[in-house]
């Protein structure tokens, strides 16, 4: 019961902080996702054709950084005793990006110090993904990509329907779901207002968010419990 719960927490602060990081550097830099990199080269493709931004190929950066990213968390998954240093160092990145933020505000004009916060954030993005891919177990299903959670919830809602609301393994997976995409979504929302009142350095709030987290979840938990 209490690893249950544990579980349900994990999800839904990775969940929160993914959609809030995700519409935050969408809102505050320039229109660049942070965890759906992919979706980025819609984006740069969009911006392209319509010659409206002359540094859209900044997008494309974002590619190998999460690649490079995903790399780093594997490497930490085999040397770390405990696994949850991923969501440390994740952690750690983001609130230091709302604190270069910060400065910057402090220097107008450096428009670097906006891409480095914003290729930070997807590092960061990109250390969260590997966390929820090579550790399943310890969330409810993926917490920056909720198209695959939005397809179970979908037939999981089918199934429930159909039996009348009656299978309680299909209801339990559906109520997973709707804690991942739920929380995905009020993410979403407070990224966008935030964002749209102070910037970037709110990413400062997700950042103190993760750490909580590993001190108040992951800390004591070590790789070999799901081994």
């Amino acid at each position: 019961m209490e690893n249950q719960k544990s579980v349900w927490a994990v999800t839904l602060i990775l969940s929160v902080v993914a959609g809030y990081c995700d519409t935050v550097t969408f809102v505050s830099a320039g229109s660049i996702f942070s965890a759906h990199v992919t979706g980025n080269f819609i984006v740069f493709a969009y911006q392209t054709i319509k010659g409206s931004d002359v540094q859209a190929w900044i997008k494309l950066v974002t590619f190998p950084v999460f690649i490079i990213s995903v790399i780093l968390g594997g490497v930490i998954a085999k040397r770390a005793f405990n696994h949850y240093k991923i969501l440390l160092l994740e952690g750690l990145l983001l609130l230091l990006s709302g604190i270069i933020s910060e400065a910057a505000v402090r220097t107008p004009g450096l428009i670097w110090e906006t891409y480095l916060v914003v290729m930070m954030v997807v590092f960061a993005m990109g250390l969260q993904n590997a966390f929820g891919k090579l550790y399943a177990k310890e969330t409810f299903g993926p917490t920056t990509m909720m198209t695959g959670n939005v397809t179970q919830a979908s037939l999981d809602l089918g199934g429930a329907i159909f039996s009348k609301f009656k299978d309680a393994v299909t209801i339990q997976s559906l109520k997973k779901q709707s804690i991942t995409i739920g929380g995905f979504l009020i993410g979403c929302f407070a990224g966008a207002l935030m964002a749209k009142s102070f910037g970037l350095t709110v990413l400062i709030l997700p950042g103190v968010g993760i750490i909580v987290c590993y001190f108040s979840t992951g800390k004591h938990v070590s790789a070999s419990a799901n081994s």
